[in-house]
């Protein structure tokens, strides 16, 4: 396998003493035009472009890998596996492929196509917490291009199996029976799961024997229940709807037929009591009578006998919009619509709520608390009763829509805190009487988007303000910095804190079944319970890298008291850190820049500043 380039291509190291304020500790040619940067999850910088690809440790003097092995590396040729270490480098066309894993923690490459005998690869697959690489793909010519699967290992690259599909359980086929890669592939136990154009094909990685095949063609993804004995297999339709096909470990189909579903799965739950499946339908580009007869753009919520596939409800529940909230509780169903409305649906297809919830549009937050379940939504917010769905209050408290919504719990005085834009409502968790906390007027008509307890008071937060409120309710402080030039253009893309969310990053990963089951999560978990769940994840996967990313996750943020606002200062464009319990000004970066490309590693205390085409500038914050 090819090492990778560790020394650096030019690396300054500046000593910090003596500096001004503009001057970075560390600077990084890349050997190329930069084309793009991110901040991964394990904190590294990783960097694209002319140069290739490198990665760049907080505080390191170099980076630590500079993959060229491919040349110019473009954005959208990178695929980050959400949770973990690693990036997959995809280039190549439809006669030959390349695809490289990298750790991007190690700095090493843990796999390469041309290396490991493969000529066009199909699809490549991370599964954690097992920690392995599926991939399915055609030999080399060497090898009669023949379609097969293999499985590496990650914490060392290593191929841990392999088999031919070609053949199938002992079969010889020609010409247009060869079948081809059609879905990503399953990993269960010792089994994979290779969905082909053809049939479904089952193999023991560690023989490499064929153990089945199903006639089940062009399945899209699979998911199997914990015992690994059932196994569901999605077939994503041109019209855009799906099928469901049913088969044992060993093949055997259990259903007589497909489950037909109307729309795409976003959501799949298998439960002791059936299978919960919500479905998206999008008609938005048919218009006229097609359109009409197509019917409404919502999602579709139905529950399956596992056994058979049939529909156990005799009504669905109507959605009239898309799901946004999707949980299973004790007793049933709970799902909040984004155009507005909360119901509860028990296993057995029965409304548990009298009626369902009337809510505002685009639901911020469902989530338990000691007298109930609250939701906050762009114009009202309410507690109600889990069981019965009746209010807890008298009724909702009703606002203005906002142009950003924020929230927090006041757990010493026992309430809801809600920004609206103008003002911030105080609920009495134990009353719902409401009140007007405190009013807010930040500046370039901006609404404050987080709001958290300090130990000081309530602090909002936007790009360019920072507010603290005492429990009082009254100003400690406000602290505001001119966005630099035209108001608005800070307001684009260009310079966004790029500080690593794992939340984001797990519910990206269930899209489409590509890392999970379902898209969303099935707990109304709180969000410090959710992290604690990553954590003990990276904890499992034996890995020297996941152990370095649980313990950067673990680490207290040494930034966690300052917020980085770009801004007009003396000498240009910059940035400034501001204290949250002070608003005062604690250190200035000046980038020289109108429109600054940067990234912000709170945990890592660093920026990354592009201060060149080919360059990265590194300051301590």
């Amino acid at each position: 396998m090819k090492k990778l380039l560790v020394t650096p291509l030019v690396a300054f190291l500046l000593t910090a003493y003596g500096q001004k304020k503009d001057q970075p500790n560390i600077t990084y040619d890349l050997g190329g035009k930069i084309e793009f940067m991110t901040l991964t999850e394990a904190g590294v910088l990783v960097v694209a472009g002319g140069g290739g690809l490198a990665g760049i440790k907080p505080g390191a003097s170099a980076p630590h890998f500079v993959f060229q092995e491919y040349g110019k590396v473009k954005q959208e040729e990178l695929e980050f596996v959400p949770m973990s270490p690693y990036v997959i480098v995809n280039q190549g066309g439809m006669l030959g492929s390349k695809k490289t894993v990298i750790d991007v923690v190690s700095g090493k490459m843990l796999f390469a196509t041309e290396e490991n005998g493969w000529k066009l690869v199909a699809k490549a697959r991370v599964f954690l917490p097992q920690n392995k690489l599926v991939v399915v793909g055609n030999r080399t010519r060497a090898e009669k291009d023949m379609l097969a699967v293999g499985i590496y290992d990650l914490a060392t690259g290593k191929q841990e199996g392999f088999s031919s599909l070609d053949a199938g359980a002992g079969k010889v086929r020609m010409g247009n029976s060869v079948p081809v890669s059609s879905g990503e592939p399953y990993l269960s136990g010792n089994q994979v799961l290779v969905p082909t154009t053809k049939n479904l094909i089952c193999a023991d990685f560690s023989d490499g024997k064929i153990l089945w095949e199903a006639d089940l063609d062009k399945i899209t993804w699979l998911v199997a229940d914990k015992s690994g004995n059932e196994i569901y297999g999605f077939e994503e339709r041109p019209n855009g709807d799906t099928r469901i096909h049913k088969v044992s470990n060993s093949g055997d189909q259990l259903w007589k037929q497909e489950r037909k579903i109307k729309g795409k799965v976003t959501r799949f739950e298998i439960l002791p009591q059936g299978l919960a499946v919500v479905s998206d339908v999008d008609n938005s580009d048919k218009k006229g009578i097609a359109g009409k007869l197509a019917g409404a753009s919502e999602s579709k919520i139905s529950f399956l006998s596992a056994a058979t596939g049939e529909d156990l409800w005799e009504k669905a529940p109507k959605t009239k919009g898309f799901v946004q909230h999707f949980y299973i509780v004790d007793d049933g169903i709970l799902f909040g619509i984004y155009e507005g409305g909360i119901n509860k649906i028990s296993f057995d297809g029965k409304a548990l709520f009298k009626k369902p919830l009337n809510t505002g549009e685009n639901i911020h937050t469902m989530a338990l608390t000691p007298r109930g379940l609250i939701y906050i939504t762009d114009t009202d917010a309410d507690i109600f009763n889990l069981t019965t769905g009746e209010s807890i209050w008298s009724k909702p408290i009703k606002y203005k829509k906002a142009k950003a919504v924020a929230s927090t719990y006041d757990k010493a005085n026992q309430r809801y805190l809600i920004s609206t834009g103008d003002e911030v409502v105080a609920i009495d968790e134990r009353t719902g009487d409401i009140s007007t906390f405190a009013s807010i007027a930040f500046k370039e008509k901006e609404a404050p988007t987080s709001m958290m307890v300090r130990n000081g008071g309530i602090l909002l937060t936007s790009s360019q303000n920072l507010m603290l409120v005492g429990f009082d309710g009254k100003d400690i402080f406000h602290a505001y910095h001119k966005s630099p030039g035209q108001s608005g253009f800070v307001k684009a893309a260009t310079g966004v804190l790029a500080v690593a969310s794992m939340a984001m990053s797990a519910a990206a990963a269930y899209q489409g079944g590509r890392y999970g089951h379902y898209a969303g999560s099935n707990m109304l978990n709180s969000y410090g319970e959710e992290m604690k769940a990553y954590q003990e994840g990276f904890a499992n996967v034996a890995s020297a890298s996941f152990a370095e990313m649980n313990k950067r996750f673990r680490a207290t943020a040494a930034t966690q008291n300052a917020q980085f606002i770009l801004t007009d200062l003396d000498g240009g464009v910059g940035l400034v850190r501001v204290g949250k319990d002070t608003g005062e000004v604690e250190k200035e970066i000046v980038l020289r820049d109108k429109k600054p490309e940067y990234q912000v590693d709170e945990l890592g205390g660093m920026l990354y500043y592009k201060s060149k085409a080919n360059e990265i500038s590194a300051y301590g914050l």
